[in-house]
């Protein structure tokens, strides 16, 4: 997954480099403010990919002795630095502009290049929201969109997908800005496109920070991934039932597993590290993105339907 995450950042990112600059040359030759915003907001994807490639980067150092735990972590870091450049830089310029020209609005020139780049860009754009699109259908299963990116752990992917989104709804928003001024002589209309596109900016970026923040500060694995290390541990013969389970995503791959398990008190101590090793394995067989498992044998403290539960109903308690 982190090479598809890769392929599609390097996709976005030299699509709106190429499409920053054709919209600079329209605003300057229409005086378009709504193209000028989207010129800002193409010039501010272009930086925030080039900081998500950054971010892949870091996140796949191997563990040291200063990171026992890897670097995991720093893609969800810099996703949250995305957010907010999108907001203050994309979303500020995009509404301090379009105030400006609300307020002192004049007709366009040459108009004919604004909608040559638009059409340009809404093909672009369309095609790399399609590439973002079909590497997050891989993992998204059957869950609907929004509630997908929501469980999502692969911040890169799904803030791509969004910033395409966001590019395709300001696309439409300046054309129809544009086209009104330039047609029906509306000339504030173009400003209140520009305040449009910020607006919109400003919601995918207050969204981001949301979910980016949820997975800087640690969130755990799916429900998913729980109920199966619960059901593992209770095929184990040595093991009476789980008393308790954490995890927590180090990245969008590196996932972590703590879990205590009340063993039987008529078990050998050879069986029961037998047992363990046993665990380790199958949960690493049937759950690649686990990396590491760390398996204490402790006292019944609680069951594990007691203890694990979420949005999904939580997962059944192990039956022995």
């Amino acid at each position: 997954m982190a090479h598809g995450s890769t392929r599609v950042v390097i996709a976005a990112l030299i699509g709106n480099s190429a499409i920053a600059v054709t919209k600079f040359i329209a605003a300057t030759l229409t005086g378009s403010s709504a193209m000028f915003a989207e010129g800002i907001h193409s010039v501010v994807d272009t930086g925030n990919q080039t900081l998500l490639l950054v971010g892949l980067k870091r996140a796949a150092k191997p563990a040291d002795k200063y990171h026992p735990f890897g670097y995991g972590k720093e893609i969800y870091f810099w996703a949250f630095v995305v957010a907010i450049i999108l907001f203050a830089l994309g979303a500020g310029f995009s509404i301090y502009e379009g105030v400006q020209k609300v307020r002192d609005p004049h007709p366009l020139d040459n108009v004919i290049w604004n909608y040559v780049v638009l059409g340009f860009a809404m093909a672009f754009e369309a095609g790399a929201w399609w590439v973002a699109y079909r590497e997050f259908n891989k993992t998204r299963g059957t869950l609907p969109l929004l509630r997908a990116v929501r469980r999502s752990k692969d911040p890169a992917l799904f803030t791509v997908l969004f910033e395409d989104s966001a590019a395709m709804l300001g696309l439409v928003a300046a054309f129809i800005g544009i086209f009104c001024a330039a047609q029906f002589g509306i000339l504030w209309a173009d400003g209140a496109a520009t305040l449009v596109i910020g607006f919109i900016l400003a919601a995918a970026a207050i969204f981001l920070a949301i979910e980016t923040k949820g997975l800087l500060i640690g969130e755990a694995a799916d429900n998913g991934l729980v109920g199966d290390v619960v059901r593992l541990v209770a095929q184990q013969d040595f093991a009476s039932g789980v008393n308790e389970i954490r995890t927590i995503h180090f990245g969008p791959q590196d996932v972590l597993v703590n879990l205590s398990v009340d063993a039987r008190n008529s078990v050998a101590a050879a069986e029961i590290e037998k047992g363990v090793s046993s665990i380790e394995r199958a949960i690493k067989a049937q759950h690649p993105e686990v990396t590491r498992v760390f398996i204490e044998i402790q006292g019944a403290q609680a069951s594990a339907a007691q203890i694990v539960g979420g949005d999904e109903g939580g997962v059944p308690e192990p039956t022995v």
